[in-house]
């Protein structure tokens, strides 16, 4: 089989400014860091985000980098710089008549945003040829990586060699009833009324995060908003598909690496654990279902690690970069063919 070639188009990042480039890629955007690591790459990154996010932590390029790996992320479509593009989103009111324009992050299938990635992937097995390839993917990132591997386990230009997954987005949170309960509802309404809203509200957790709300980090708000990104049911319909398939079982090839926060608490402003505990998603649940995604799962436990464990204070996110990318190290040391 001929190796792929794809042409991009860099430019300079508008976002994160020196040091980092953007190029459209179909109807997602891949940014990469420029600095390249000393004396040559050892395998590549490719950064995908979650639900009501986007690439902004330019602080895992840097780390990625200092450990000899090439780093790129992808906006995926309808979702952070791909959103800026003309008539990229539009409002829900015009969907119906103009089906191309969908709001922000809106997908019916989790195959949408997994043709990203495999545009992603060919590009980096392009511009990187012969190098191991690493998803680091986060939250509902996480839980499109993890069914995207599975599809396509057997094309070797696309496939992950490793694949790390930061507090995926494996199920719903609640007791087995609740979650059966809303699995009906969304099988129905997200066929008959795909767009309609089933939960809205600001985000606790991102506002906590961002400087101008006493966190530690600047990203853009109209990209990641703490008021909130309506989950529509089209789109939790397609999220809840996905999260079946993990619950039946998935047979990824590449070693996985599965990380998430030693504890899960309400996001509320009286929680005092804001900083310290996955608000978001239930931890207990990730625990159940990582080891159904393949035959070589590696869990990685964080105390005091919040959402994103990438943004967790500086010492639970030092030991979640250390532990992922001494793990990444590892498996490349082993040979990353043996492994998989």
């Amino acid at each position: 089989m001929p190796h792929p070639t794809t042409d991009l188009r860099w430019e300079p990042d508008p976002l994160l400014g020196d040091g980092f480039a953007q190029a459209p890629l179909g109807p997602a955007t891949l940014v990469r860091a420029t600095r390249r690591p000393c004396g040559g790459p050892r395998g590549v990154v490719l950064h995908v985000h979650g639900y009501n996010d986007y690439f902004f932590q330019s602080h895992l390029a840097e780390v990625c980098v200092d450990a000899g790996l090439a780093f790129y992320a992808v906006d995926l479509r309808r979702a952070g710089r791909s959103t800026r593009r003309p008539g990229a989103t539009q409002r829900a009111h015009a969907v119906r008549s103009n089906p191309s324009r969908l709001p922000a992050h809106y997908v019916t299938s989790l195959r949408e945003p997994g043709a990203d990635l495999s545009a992603a992937a060919r590009a980096l097995r392009a511009a990187e040829p012969a190098l191991p390839l690493v998803v680091h993917a986060h939250s509902t990132g996480g839980l499109t990586a993890a069914v995207w591997a599975h599809a396509v386990r057997a094309d070797p230009w696309v496939r992950p060699d490793l694949l790390v997954l930061d507090s995926p987005f494996l199920d719903l949170q609640g007791s087995w009833v609740s979650r059966t309960a809303r699995t009906l509802a969304l099988q129905v309404l997200g066929r008959t009324h795909p767009l309609a809203v089933v939960s809205t509200g600001p985000s606790v957790y991102a506002e906590h995060q961002h400087a101008d709300g006493g966190g530690r980090w600047r990203f853009d708000t109209t990209l990641k908003r703490p008021d909130g990104l309506p989950a529509r049911a089209g789109w939790l319909r397609a999220v809840r598909h996905a999260q079946l398939a993990v619950a039946r079982g998935l047979a990824i090839e590449s070693p996985v690496l599965v990380a998430r926060s030693a504890a899960s608490g309400p996001d509320s402003p009286g929680n005092p654990h804001l900083d310290a505990q996955d608000t978001v998603l239930d931890v207990a649940r990730i625990a159940a279902l990582a080891p159904r995604l393949g035959a070589d799962v590696t869990e990685l436990v964080v105390d005091g690690g919040v959402h994103d464990l990438t943004l967790s204070a500086d010492g639970p996110r030092a030991d979640y970069l250390d532990r992922m990318l001494r793990w990444v190290g590892d498996r490349l040391a082993a040979g990353v063919e043996e492994a998989s």
